[in-house]
């Protein structure tokens, strides 16, 4: 072939790999428009059709639709813009599909209801801010209007579901459990009373925000005690619920007295709803962060424990 040379669409297919019926089809649709005709009216095509077919044929293995390849042809936008704005393009189709293959292999290993599997394909198929509006909803409503403890709250709001983009089986389970839940009207209204519990502290001075070395003390003493076997109704039990009540009395700037207890098994039984551990369990199975261990069987005990030492 050389440049003054018009080739018939046959020649075209040989040259091209393509088959003449595509050569046909991108010549009726303007993307390889013919170059003249044969007096018998027969197409015909210069050299500049080969390397348009060659570039049309790439583009389109690539996946381009043909009014991207159009455009490109017409120059009216460049081989690394169409390139750039497709693989972006890709990226979504790719973060679906992976998503949809999680929701698939959890499907599987959970089967579900039609029910429940319509709710895992809606929540599951929520954009990221989807999901972080849903969550930050839920806050909204528990909490809002209320001064509850604001280190709490900032940590509530610091941690919001990251689905990642190839999401293992387990974590789009979580996901589904965690919209479950943020949905639920019982629990909302449990964290509510929790909030409410929280601003009513504040309001009769307590300022003192998170307290973890506290939990600390509660899982590592009542944990001492469950492994020894006490049962929290027993004589053996007094002498952990002396130490602990002793560092709340330092904390919180109280006497260790019966007040204290009443208040303490008041304070523990508002926030001991295992559905608020279950909330930051999901949360840090979606986002792959190290699942905390259950701390319900130990706190149970030491209200328990509190209960019958003021039975006393």
């Amino acid at each position: 072939m050389n440049g003054d040379t018009l080739y018939a669409i046959g020649d075209l297919a040989r040259r091209t790999g393509l088959t003449v019926k595509t050569i046909r089809f991108y010549s009726d649709a303007g993307i390889v428009p013919p170059t003249d005709r044969s007096p018998a009216g027969y197409r015909l095509y210069d050299i500049d059709a080969v390397t348009r077919l060659d570039l049309v044929r790439t583009l389109r293995d690539l996946g381009l639709d043909l009014s991207a390849i159009r455009r490109v042809l017409d120059r009216e936008v460049s081989v690394p813009e169409v390139a750039s704005a497709h693989a972006d393009a890709l990226d979504v189709q790719i973060r679906t599909l992976r998503l949809r293959r999680s929701v698939l292999r959890a499907v599987a290993k959970r089967g579900p209801t039609p029910e429940e599997l319509d709710l895992m394909h809606r929540l599951a198929k929520l954009s990221d801010s989807e999901r972080q509006r849903l969550v930050t909803d839920f806050i909204d409503d528990t909490f809002g209007g209320l001064d509850a403890n604001p280190e709490f709250v900032a940590m509530m709001r610091s941690a919001m579901p990251q689905l990642p983009d190839d999401p293992a089986p387990e974590q789009v389970e979580a996901w589904v459990e965690l919209g479950e839940l943020c949905q639920d009207t019982d629990f909302r209204a449990a964290v509510r009373r929790m909030a409410e519990h929280q601003a009513a502290e504040r309001a009769q001075g307590d300022t003192t925000g998170l307290h973890h070395d506290l939990t600390t003390a509660v899982r590592e003493q009542v944990g001492g005690a469950l492994a020894a076997g006490i049962q929290p109704t027993s004589d053996q039990a007094a002498p952990v619920v002396d130490a602990l009540t002793v560092l709340y009395a330092e904390t919180f700037g109280r006497a260790d007295d019966a007040d204290l207890r009443h208040w303490l098994v008041t304070r523990l039984e508002t926030g001991a709803d295992p559905r608020a551990e279950r909330y930051w369990q999901l949360l840090s199975t979606i986002n792959g962060w190290p699942v905390p261990p259950t701390l319900t069987p130990v706190f149970s005990w030491f209200i328990t424990a509190l209960r019958t030492q003021l039975s006393r």
